[in-house]
């Protein structure tokens, strides 16, 4: 077997290297998008249980684990942020709309983000593999010289 080659071996190390950055670049993303995908469901169910809710008392976390029990004014209307720090106001069932179209779009952008980390993981252990196979032959290599010194 020929030698192999340690600019081969260095070029395999870096693109191994960048896909493994880039995997843990959009695992990273992913979890952002689930986290929104969570908080848009919680907020669903609030403006669902707000509606069936008779009294209009809600417990408000105000942190360090401590809540308020406050009424909600007007359980009809929604601030709803819509991006770019910009929020309107919709009747409770456009937001509920609203919402659930948010978190379709964003199952689909997982979808999606998950098939790139997928394909990336592909290409990192075929590189791994020449990588494996480039050390060997250096190794073999190495082997069959010093056993002819």
């Amino acid at each position: 077997m020929d030698q192999a080659d340690p600019r081969e071996i260095q070029t395999l190390q870096m693109y191994l290297n960048e896909y493994g950055q880039q995997i843990e670049l959009m695992t990273q993303q992913l979890s952002m998008i689930e986290q929104q995908r969570l908080e848009g469901t919680a907020a669903i169910e609030t403006l669902r249980a707000l509606q069936e809710n008779a009294d209009g008392a809600v417990l408000l976390p105000i942190g360090g684990g401590a809540y308020l029990r406050v009424k909600v004014l007007d359980a009809g209307h929604v601030l709803v942020n819509i991006g770019a720090d910009v929020s309107v106001e919709r009747a409770t069932a456009d937001a509920v709309g609203y919402l659930e179209d948010r978190i379709t779009e964003l199952e689909a952008l997982a979808k999606k983000v998950a098939g790139s980390v997928e394909q990336l993981q592909g290409q990192a252990t075929e590189i791994s593999r020449r990588l494996e196979a480039a050390y060997r032959g250096a190794r073999q290599a190495q082997a069959g010289q010093g056993g002819s010194s």
